[in-house]
């Protein structure tokens, strides 16, 4: 038996990490995706704080993305990142952070993120074990359609891609039908005219190519598809202090660095999809789609059924399994954003 110095070992211990985890880390975020450096400058800092990261992709596994919570609850994977409005198919309080309707632009979105986050939280940890430990969105959802389209009436009698419960109930009572498809199947639906139009953000359609297979652009956003990196719990309070305090940390960067790209990027890539200026060397390909302009008497439209039709139904919904939790969304959300359900 080999005797190792009480001086060697000293040495030794002071050039191993302060503390190491492993994080099994499974994420939507593919290598052409606007959000795919900013998600690996995270890893690559908590990599520097002695956490090993092992990271795939729902794609490259043939997970399905509307399992995310599941996944995370079950410690399956310690970190995934979840579309919160199709995993909210799971519990419909989870979609009341970011309804069709509600935040149409990202400072609106950021004030009802902010306002519904313990909230959120509590409901996450209470049911699924699991805790929001970034939430941030992709950008403002925007139209796409093979067809040329000036307004929402031009919608009426389409199929048209949608991710949440709320906004297929703004596609029904436009006229359309939703077609209800993760990411990743829009384009081929879009190509073989299952779908005709999709709903996502700029930057999302550009790096996606959806304008390869769609003509026109409605930049009209109903919302902003807010997405969470999910923690499971248990890891997480498994963690030491400095472990966790680290892992907040990097994620709190995340998702700041998020929302600043959900921010900025969005307007160059609309530009790059629609013929205007765009820049060379980044990630966003130049098209030459039509940008139609969006009129008040839409947003005005779009606000309406809001009021009139997604808020009750969402509503209604989330009562017969929460109770209380419309009391809930009108002091978080509601007084953010200066709304209110009966």
């Amino acid at each position: 038996m080999r005797i190792i110095p009480l001086t060697t070992f000293a040495a030794l211990l002071a050039a191993m990490p302060a503390f190491a985890a492993d994080i099994s880390w499974l994420t939507q975020s593919q290598q052409q995706a606007a959000q795919y450096p900013v998600e690996m400058e995270a890893i690559n800092t908590l990599d520097g704080e002695g956490f090993t990261i092992n990271r795939n992709e729902f794609q490259a596994l043939g997970l399905n993305l509307a399992d995310a919570l599941r996944l995370a609850g079950s410690g399956s994977f310690q970190v995934v990142t979840a579309q919160v409005g199709s995993a909210a198919k799971d519990d419909p309080f989870l979609e009341g952070i970011d309804l069709i309707g509600v935040s149409t632009d990202m400072g609106e979105l950021k004030d009802a993120v902010d306002a519904y986050r313990d909230a959120f939280n509590e409901r996450l940890s209470g049911k699924f074990g699991v805790k929001a430990i970034a939430i941030w969105p992709f950008g403002p959802q925007v139209f796409l359609c093979g067809d040329e389209i000036n307004d929402l009436d031009d919608l009426n009698g389409l199929k048209v891609r949608s991710f949440t419960a709320s906004m297929s109930t703004l596609l029904e009572n436009l006229g359309a039908t939703p077609v209800t498809l993760s990411f990743p199947e829009v384009y081929p639906a879009l190509q073989r005219g299952v779908a005709s139009c999709g709903v996502t953000s700029p930057t999302s359609s550009n790096t996606g190519k959806w304008p390869e297979v769609t003509k026109s652009l409605y930049p009209l956003s109903v919302s902003g598809s807010v997405q969470a990196h999910l923690v499971n719990l248990d890891w997480l309070n498994s963690l030491s202090d400095e472990e966790g305090s680290a892992f907040a940390a990097a994620m709190t960067t995340l998702e700041d660095k998020l929302w600043t790209l959900a921010v900025e990027t969005n307007g160059i890539a609309q530009a790059c999809s629609t013929g205007g200026d765009c820049p060379a060397d980044g990630i966003y390909t130049s098209y030459d789609m039509t940008l139609a302009p969006v009129s008040d008497a839409d947003k005005a439209k779009v606000a309406e059924i809001a009021i009139s039709k997604i808020l009750p139904e969402w509503a209604a919904k989330c009562e017969a399994s929460y109770e209380g939790c419309t009391e809930i969304w009108n002091k978080t959300v509601g007084k953010a954003r200066g709304l209110m359900i009966q």
